[in-house]
């Protein structure tokens, strides 16, 4: 059998269809939410990370560079009804945080999801960190950025992410909590 293998899609290119299918069962179909929510209008420029074994995807997660004029603010997904994530206020400059330059370049972890039978084997934080190497080596980066679900805040805060601000809902997704992570 073939070993599992952690693979790095670079800005530019995009993974195929059954990246994407991953993306949308794992975290949208969940929510009620139609086929496409899980595609991204800015994918073409992401950094995509998968897990898969024999062929089939396991594991999928994205990062893209929060542009330097953003705060990270942006819709939930494309197409019409999305929800809005909000600002990630220490990029506007925060006083519990460093100096806004010193967080830039920065990126944001979006769209982390393993297929059910396959949670709880380390693949999501093979992703992570694939994700998070890749950001640093790709743009530069010095921080990453993300909105966790309050269920997967344990994962990231073992990964060595840090909660910051106060829980907030995203409609039609649910609570959340704000993390970051300087490199």
């Amino acid at each position: 059998m073939e070993p599992m293998k952690l693979r790095i899609i670079g800005p530019g290119e995009l993974p195929d269809e059954q990246y994407f299918i991953v993306r949308w069962s794992t975290l949208r179909r969940p929510l009620g939410l139609a086929i496409g929510t899980e595609r991204l209008p800015d994918d073409d420029v992401a950094i995509h990370a998968l897990v898969e074994e024999a062929g089939t995807v396991l594991s999928v997660g994205r990062a893209h560079l929060i542009p330097e004029d953003s705060d990270g603010a942006m819709s939930d997904h494309a197409g019409e009804g999305a929800s809005t994530c909000p600002a990630f206020t220490p990029l506007s400059g925060h006083a519990d945080f460093p100096e806004t330059n010193e967080l830039r370049p920065a990126f944001h972890i979006r769209q982390m999801g393993t297929i059910e039978e396959r949670r709880r084997q380390g693949l999501a934080a093979r992703i992570l960190q694939g994700l998070e190497e890749a950001s640093c080596q790709i743009w530069g980066c010095r921080s990453g950025w993300l909105q966790a679900r309050m269920h997967a805040i344990p994962f990231y805060e073992n990964q060595g992410w840090q909660v910051f601000g106060e829980e907030y809902m995203i409609e039609k997704v649910g609570p959340h909590l704000s993390m970051w992570k300087k490199f």
